[in-house]
């Protein structure tokens, strides 16, 4: 992660613009004064930046909850910083080049709203959670150009990589997100996809409440796909293979193919080092034999004004709020210049949206885009509104 080791960290006056950076406020852990958050602007990416302090010194990186479009824009903000602040930099990993050529047009990448307001449609649409390398993401949108890809990814150096890729080989069929795929799935209409890709996900075999394959997933997978559309996991991990074939089995009804060791048109680098380690590839395929009800999800994220003072607030530190399928942690709370800033998770409590929230003269509103209209985070929205109405 691109930070600078810098002597001391120095505020300046919000807000402020720099080299075409701007740095729109800031806020302060209320709790712990080893923390600050700078809001930052850099074209139309917001996120913040982090200060950290660290026995003699300090360290300014990039926020991952808020997750930046681009590691160029992290770069140019974590330096600009640095300049308009004259602070004293020990050490840094940051370099302070030019952005990638095939990067400086970049339309494949969308955020989250972008779906959520207008799903793309197509005659045929194929989702990839969790794309890596984009080696098979890549191939299968080259080779069948008239099929809309959808390729998430939360790691940000794999996403890059492929951006230059669909920009080099002029692919006009591949749209990126950096999301959650548990989540994003909850908005996709109902019966449009013809297949989706889970290869190689993360076992979490010490966390299996963040593995992809899950009871939800599977039922919103079967919602999204059309009849005879598939889902298709491909793992190492023998234990995630067991796991997930227990998971789909469980279903009343369900058609299953089970493949081991299946030669497939295009393979990942990381399965090509398992092949050579003569480990076993499993394959478990899921059918869609049904058509299911269309998406309907009624309600807006709209909050009522706050009556809560300022100290009311600062004391939700920690505080859990529980509901009938979901919850309301405040993980964090910040102090503004006129106001006060939540960190919190909420929604249901095997895919809870992580999330900030700013309080502002009695108006509250999500920083910097309101959580994804789903089920669970509607009725949460509901809950917290009614916590800061009082």
């Amino acid at each position: 992660m691109p930070h600078l080791h810098i002597e001391e960290f120095k505020e300046i006056n919000f807000p402020k613009t720099q080299d075409g950076v701007r740095f729109d406020f800031i806020a302060k852990n209320a709790n712990h004064d080893d923390e600050q958050l700078i809001s930052v602007t850099v074209e139309d990416d917001k996120f913040f930046l982090v200060v950290k302090k660290e026995d003699s010194k300090s360290l300014l990186k990039s926020d991952k909850l808020t997750r930046p479009a681009s590691i160029y824009n992290v770069h140019k903000a974590l330096l600009s910083y640095a300049k308009v602040a004259n602070l004293n930099v020990i050490a840094s990993n940051v370099p302070d080049t030019q952005k990638n050529i095939h990067l400086k047009e970049v339309t494949a990448l969308k955020d989250i709203n972008f779906f959520a307001s207008s799903f793309p449609h197509a005659k045929s649409v194929r989702i990839e959670v969790g794309f890596g390398s984009g080696r098979h993401l890549l191939h299968q949108a080259s080779q069948n150009r008239d099929v809309l890809f959808i390729g998430l990814e939360i790691h940000r150096p794999s996403i890059e990589q492929v951006l230059k890729q669909i920009n080099i080989q002029e692919l006009d069929n591949l749209l990126v997100l950096d999301y959650d795929a548990r989540l994003f799935m909850e908005l996709v209409p109902s019966n449009i996809v013809d297949k989706i890709y889970v290869h190689f996900p993360v076992p979490w075999d010490k966390k299996p409440h963040r593995r992809v394959i899950s009871t939800s997933f599977i039922e919103e997978a079967r919602r999204v796909l059309c009849v005879d559309g598939r889902l298709e996991l491909r793992t190492d991990s023998e234990k995630y293979y067991a796991y997930s074939y227990e998971t789909f089995i469980a279903f009343n009804k369900t058609t299953l193919h089970i493949n081991k060791n299946k030669d497939i048109e295009v393979s990942s680098k990381y399965e090509d080092r398992w092949k050579k380690m003569q480990k076993n590839i499993y394959d478990v395929t899921m059918i869609n034999d049904e058509k299911s009800p269309e998406l309907v999800l009624e309600g807006s994220f709209e909050f009522s004004d706050v009556t809560l003072s300022q100290d009311e607030i600062l004391k939700l530190h920690g505080v859990t709020k529980k509901f009938d399928g979901g919850f309301i942690h405040f993980e964090r709370i910040y102090t503004l210049e006129n106001g006060v800033m939540i960190r919190l998770s909420m929604g249901s409590f095997d895919r809870p949206e992580h999330l900030f929230l700013l309080i502002e003269n009695n108006k509250a509103s999500y920083y910097k885009i309101p959580p994804l209209k789903s089920k669970s985070n509607l009725k949460a929205h509901k809950h917290l509104n009614g916590i800061f109405y009082g």
